[in-house]
């Protein structure tokens, strides 16, 4: 496939009399927990290909990465963000309130939000959306009241269900996965509730009460880093996780993954939306910085080649679900040409 070229120089302009000339040798990209795998491959085989210096990549959290991204334009500051869901409208506004005014949106795939246990635990997990948020949530409805949440096993939220303590490792408040999380999962198991169906709550209610994880102890934040959660589920059979599909799919040989709705998670099953909680993945670049920091447009060139991208590429090979064909291509025309995202809704 031939790749347009994006011409630089007004870019490179527009950059130095923002800020002092660039001099930076290597790219630097942040954001992103779920996102940092992909990158990070590209990243090793840019590098592999040209010869140049190996981008620093941070796992930072996608809501981190934003805030980092958004600061200013200029060496001092990130050329590319790695996110789990689409930048926010407030985030877009820090951007352009720090003269970062020129962005480029990638939507590069999906991943699914999983959740695994290790394959030592032997029973046959599937769990419908109501449970994971009888299980996780902060407030739950017993009796007909909305109360602190008081279930400390699976078997007291189903009978069929193992009677083992209720112990899942998550992410942060500052990760996008935690974003996507509670809007697919518990927000849509809080809406599948007798209680919450039955009393005719809108979206505002459910947003308000059911966002909330509990913090007495059955869920613990286990940071940006997905492979202390892997770790942590291997020393504790009983325990689940929440991460994007990628990091299950690197580790199957040691997790399993908790069907959802009787559906486990896959790229069959993310791609054709069977699989009931998944999500668009992304990366934002600095328009500002291209043709300024060394290497970025090439390091573009190659997160966009069909290579990365398409079905039965290196991305695809570690868990990214791809885009379609015809979609793919647009996205291959507009980030590679620069083009600018629109404010966000």
């Amino acid at each position: 496939m031939s790749y347009l070229k994006l011409a630089t120089s007004a870019l490179a302009i527009t950059a130095v009399s923002a800020t002092a000339a660039i001099a930076r040798d290597e790219i630097r990209i942040v954001g992103s927990s779920t996102v940092f795998p992909y990158t990070q491959a590209v990243a090793e085989q840019f590098s592999n290909n040209t010869g140049a210096p190996s981008p620093i990549v941070e796992s930072t959290g996608t809501g981190g990465g934003m805030q980092i991204f958004c600061e200013g334009v200029g060496e001092a500051h990130p050329d590319i963000t790695g996110a789990s869901r689409a930048m926010k409208a407030s985030e877009y506004a820090l951007c352009q309130t720090n003269g970062v005014t020129d962005i480029s949106e990638a939507l590069i795939g999906f991943d699914g939000l999983s959740l695994a246990i290790s394959r030592d635990n032997d029973f046959d997990w599937d769990l419908t959306l109501s449970e994971i948020y009888l299980a996780l949530a902060a407030q739950v409805p017993v009796g007909g009241e909305w109360v602190d949440n008081p279930y400390t096993k699976w078997s007291e939220i189903n009978a069929d269900l193992p009677d083992s303590e209720i112990l899942a490792y998550g992410p942060p408040p500052t990760s996008g996965t935690r974003d996507a999380f509670v809007e697919l999962a518990m927000h849509a198991g809080c809406e599948e509730l007798d209680y919450v169906a039955d009393g005719d709550f809108d979206g505002d209610w459910i947003g308000e009460n059911c966002s909330r994880m509990r913090t007495d102890g059955p869920f613990i934040e286990a940071g940006e880093n997905d492979n202390l959660i892997v770790q942590r589920l291997e020393s504790d059979p009983n325990a689940v996780g929440i991460f994007g599909y990628s990091f299950l799919y690197e580790n199957l040989d040691r997790l399993k993954g908790v069907k959802i709705e009787g559906v486990e998670p896959s790229t069959d099953t993310i791609a054709d939306k069977s699989y009931p909680v998944s999500r668009p993945l992304y990366f934002y670049v600095k328009n500002a910085h291209r043709g300024v920091i060394a290497n970025l447009n090439e390091f573009i060139e190659e997160y966009m080649s069909e290579d990365a991208l398409e079905t039965g590429g290196y991305l695809s090979e570690r868990g990214l679900v791809p885009l379609a064909d015809e979609r793919r291509a647009d996205l291959q025309d507009a980030i590679l040409n620069g083009k600018a995202m629109d404010a966000p809704k």
